[in-house]
């Protein structure tokens, strides 16, 4: 069986890219499953695939993330991996959608999970918003908030890979992916047709698919006037190839294989190759 991947609401399980393509496990919130429920539940999900990658935003309710640690630590596992993703919603999603393709490759539980860092950076995630008075996730200049309380005012926010805030309007734009992606879109109350009509031709979009809003995105955007939209790779062979192109370590600590600089289920970064030596 793959690594299984999990998620903390359904919606942010995107439909598969093809037939092979798995679905997500859901590990439910504290207020729709009891504790002992939860601990049975994940015990058969980690028996039946070996390892469990669970992927949640940083929106999270603090409650259902300490449920998440907390069933972790009394089934004693080193084999669940709890990755918090500073992703919007629909960011996390796709790289969800991401993860889940790359489990039936060959890789290693510890390598799919490390490289949920390295794929996000290839996820360009941001909203069109109507205000930007509550937004805490993004920069937002005195200047713009002053300009959030015009009648009419709409702002095309990026969030990821790097944060950028323009007015609409105003002949800026956002600087999109150097590389073909298709896009995934997902709208709030907002009727606005600018993220298909203006952005996905600037971005030269190779497919455009529209989704259902995730339940956290208005409070991770500050608003439910939003369309929240995310540029993503969506051809397998492409993720493949940039996960199996990045060199392969071993944690120091749990002994699992990683790419990048830190182990997706300890947290524990890579040593120095100096220290790793005297370790030895």
């Amino acid at each position: 069986m793959p690594t299984a991947i999990a998620v903390t609401s359904a919606d942010l399980v995107l439909p598969p890219t093809d037939h092979q393509t798995p679905t997500a496990a859901l590990l439910p919130s504290p207020d729709t499953q009891s504790l002992d429920a939860a601990i049975a539940a994940t015990q058969v999900l980690v028996e039946q695939h070996g390892h469990v990658v669970a992927l949640y935003p940083a929106s999270l309710p603090a409650r259902h993330e300490r449920r998440l640690h907390t069933v972790r630590s009394v089934l004693e596992s080193d084999r669940i991996a709890l990755l918090r993703m500073d992703l919007p919603p629909l960011g996390v999603a796709v790289l969800v959608r991401q993860l889940r393709q790359l489990s039936v490759c060959d890789f290693q539980a510890g390598v799919l999970a490390s490289a949920a860092r390295l794929l996000s950076h290839y996820v360009y995630a941001g909203a069109l918003l109507n205000t930007v008075a509550r937004l805490d996730r993004v920069p937002v200049s005195l200047r713009s908030h002053a300009k959030s309380w015009v009648p009419g005012s709409q702002f095309a926010v990026l969030a990821n890979p790097a944060p950028r805030l323009i007015k609409l309007g105003t002949g800026e734009q956002l600087t999109g992916p150097e590389f073909a992606t298709h896009l995934v879109l997902a709208r709030g109350q907002s009727a606005s047709e600018w993220v298909t009509e203006s952005l996905a031709p600037a971005w030269r979009v190779q497919g455009i698919v529209e989704n259902a809003l995730p339940a956290e995105s208005p409070k991770w955007w500050g608003t439910g006037k939003l369309v929240e939209f995310a540029a993503f790779l969506p051809d397998l062979s492409v993720l493949y190839q940039l996960v199996a192109s990045v060199r392969r370590e071993i944690c120091s600590w749990c002994g699992m294989d990683l790419i990048g600089d830190r182990c997706g289920f300890c947290s524990a970064p890579l040593l120095p190759p100096e220290v790793s030596r005297d370790t030895a």
